[in-house]
């Protein structure tokens, strides 16, 4: 089975930019479906971006043309860029992956296998 492990998070201004990765090992990437999922606290955990098995891609409104979710095969390994970041993109952001053809972003459940999480903080 994947083990995901996150990276790439920090402390940011507002209106900068992070790369998250997510590398994972035990298993080729090529065969899941992924994910981001983020969550502040307080709050329940929310879907980002997700990235089909067939290579599709979908974001949330708040994130669209902001954020670009990414994949290298040979590195095993997923990538969320992050730009022109705002106070309320603050939460701690989760890599999620599925063993089937789609994760839905509003079901956290879909995901079969979950990263331990890596902090984003916007500074404004």
């Amino acid at each position: 089975e994947v083990q995901p492990v996150e990276s790439g998070g920090g402390s940011v201004q507002a209106e900068g930019s992070l790369r998250l990765s997510c590398t994972a090992s035990g298993d080729t990437l090529r065969r899941y479906s992924l994910a981001w999922f983020r969550q502040a606290p307080g709050e329940e955990r929310k879907g980002v971006a997700t990235l089909y098995r067939d290579g599709e891609a979908h974001y949330v409104d708040s994130v669209m043309g902001r954020f670009t979710i990414s994949k290298e095969n040979d590195k095993n390994t997923l990538f969320l860029d992050m730009d022109k970041l705002v106070p309320e993109d603050t939460a701690m952001y989760f890599c999620a992956a599925a063993a089937r053809s789609f994760l839905s972003l509003s079901s956290p459940s879909t995901a079969n296998y979950w990263g331990q999480g890596t902090q984003v903080t916007v500074i404004s």
